[in-house]
């Protein structure tokens, strides 16, 4: 019984690095022949295949069969490493039972193909930029010998089926057929013919809508309601949040703020502070924090990634570029960076000055490495590591350079424009409480009351909120699938921030209680601590659902999901930072200081 996968399939990029302002739907020209996705009858058809991240290598064979050492070295911002595979596909050219090869396995070898099979892996297979999916083998619980309790049986046929209209390849669907499979369920050596077989169809849609039929496929099971289940179960999160929060207002936070804010007698007020203890702190509450440069520059790099982030999922949402595409998801993402510097630059200088900062050239420095800086430096690590171990992921010298110049230096210009804007109009820090002279001393708290344990707590509810995502993002990046569900992640992006506000305030007035006027930096580490929980997950990800074998791999998964991890701490604390002034300011406005 044959078994289908439908592989989606769309346009091509360059064969050279794309401008980082490209972002149309028209980005299929391609100036090597081998690449072109124009054909004529009899052209040769590429498919390559992923050798290197994030799977695991069984060897230096396509499944099974010997790979042309040809390599794409064209994908300059893209992590995979593609072979050429000994598939041979004329445009227009039916075939059957065509070899492939054969091969000798060892008994070593089929040892390691059964666990392949066993763990679900599937060959990954590309043309013209996309991923195409296709099962090893597959495991048989019901067979006649009842002394075998498993039996493991490897795919050696493959039929393609290619859909075109005029000169183009609209579609790629492979089929697999029980009919055709070689017992390894004994470590015993097995002679294998590899065979495949290639039927071409015609349709009448038009080569830039061919994506749209394919665009939520995915490797791993649909998980629509999956997805629907958590939007709800987090938008009911915060409706209890918010119930539980509005209670506290009534019943305590309203009757303390009446209270305070008309005169009563000194004994009377000496009563209440036992009770609410945030009233003796008026004084210090707005005392700016140490490292104010640095917290400026946090609040400028984390307010630049926030807006990165909802731009990203609008422009995803509305389908304007093609961001399924690897490359043009990287393009993309590197414009946004650039043209956002003019924000991370005001935001930056203008809060720099509310904190009455002098050192501008040392605020905009720390500004501009806080995030960057990181992320160079990752960059140039795993692009070292790639070009030590001859892989194609590495970027030529000359590019990178060329690249790196262009970015840098338009980068740059952006954030010093906005840093001069920053500069000239700004307002002067608005405290509805006079700060006095000498700080109080802030008093001994239990452990639980401390910066690790409350970040642990207030990150625990936000990362709730998007963990199905992040498994559908590091999916995408290990190739089980194409990201394609922006409008979800919009709503999910909103229903986080929400939340990391919410959880903020909380954990803000639980420190005011307790006397701890330092509550600046506590906010922003409290906001961003859901940035730690989604590196941590993806620690939890590798180890339990890849395999990731050699220095590279572990390399380019781990570094950029560390920067990853980062944004998302400078954005959330960001928000967390905000949520808690206004909510201070709004207490503290509220009451009659003397």
């Amino acid at each position: 019984m044959a078994e289908k996968f439908h592989f989606h399939i769309n346009d091509s990029t360059s064969s050279h690095l794309k401008p980082p302002f490209a972002c149309s739907s028209q980005l299929s020209h391609v100036n090597s022949e081998a690449f072109d996705h124009h054909y004529n009858s009899g052209d040769v058809v590429p498919i390559y295949a992923n050798k290197a991240f994030p799977y695991p290598n069984l060897g230096d064979d396509f499944p099974f069969c010997s790979q042309d050492a040809k390599a794409r070295v064209d994908k300059m911002l893209n992590e995979n490493h593609l072979v050429l595979t000994p598939y041979k596909f004329e445009f227009l050219e039916d075939k059957q039972f065509e070899l492939l090869c054969k091969k000798t396995f060892s008994k070593t070898y089929v040892s390691k193909l059964r666990s392949v099979i066993e763990d679900g892996y599937r060959m990954l297979l590309y043309h013209e930029d996309m991923p195409i999916w296709a099962l090893v083998g597959t495991v048989d619980m019901d067979h006649r010998d009842k002394t075998i309790k498993t039996e493991y049986f490897l795919y050696n046929h493959y039929d393609f089926e290619f859909v075109y209209h005029n000169d183009t390849v609209i579609d790629v669907i492979v089929l697999v057929d029980s009919s055709y499979m070689v017992n390894v369920t004994e470590d015993v050596e097995a002679d294998v013919e590899f065979t495949y077989s290639v039927r071409w169809f015609v349709t009448q849609d038009p080569y830039d809508k061919r994506m749209k039929t394919y665009i939520n496929y995915s490797n791993v099971p649909p998980h629509n309601f999956a997805v629907g289940y958590s939007i709800a179960n987090s938008s009911f999160t915060i409706l209890i949040l918010i119930v539980c929060l509005l209670i506290f207002y009534i019943r305590v936070l309203r009757k303390d703020i009446s209270k305070y804010a008309c005169d009563v007698e000194e004994a009377e007020m000496a009563d209440n502070q036992e009770h609410t203890g945030w009233k003796n702190i008026h004084g210090d509450v707005f005392r700016f924090p140490k490292y104010k440069s640095l917290f400026a520059a946090a609040i400028g790099s984390g307010t630049q990634l926030l807006v990165i982030m909802i731009a990203i999922l609008i422009l995803g949402v509305t389908d304007v570029c093609q961001l399924y595409l690897p490359r043009v998801f990287m393009n993309v993402l590197a414009s946004i960076y650039a043209l956002t510097c003019v924000i991370s630059g005001y935001t930056s200088t203008s809060f720099y000055h509310q904190l009455e900062g002098t050192r501008w050239t040392g605020n905009l420095l720390l500004t501009v490495g806080l995030y960057l800086g990181p992320l160079f430096l990752t960059f140039v690590v795993n692009n070292t590591v790639a070009v030590l171990y001859g892989s194609t992921t590495a970027l030529p010298s000359g590019e990178t350079v060329k690249l790196s110049l262009f970015w840098i230096l338009l980068a740059l210009l952006l954030f010093i424009l906005g840093a001069f804007f920053g500069k000239k109009k700004v307002l002067d820090f608005q405290a509805p409480c006079r700060t006095t002279k000498c700080p109080k001393e802030v008093p001994k708290l239990h452990w639980y009351r401390g910066v690790l344990p409350q970040m642990a707590l207030a990150g625990f509810l936000p990362f709730s909120v998007i963990i199905l995502q992040i498994y559908d993002i590091l999916n995408a990046v290990s190739g089980y699938k194409i990201y394609t569900s922006y409008d979800s992640m919009l709503i999910m992006l909103f229903l986080i921030l929400i939340m990391t506000a919410l959880v903020s305030v909380v954990m803000t007035y639980f420190q005011l209680s307790a006397e701890d006027h330092e509550w600046w930096w506590r906010s922003f580490l409290c906001g961003g601590s859901t940035g730690l929980y989604v590196f941590a997950y993806s620690i939890y990800y590798s180890l339990h659902l890849t395999e990731m074998n050699d220095l590279t791999q572990t390399m380019f998964f781990f570094g950029y999901m560390a920067c990853l991890g980062y944004g998302i701490f400078l954005a959330l604390g960001t928000v967390g930072f905000y949520a808690s002034l206004m909510f201070v300011r709004y207490l503290y406005a509220s009451i009659k200081c003397d």
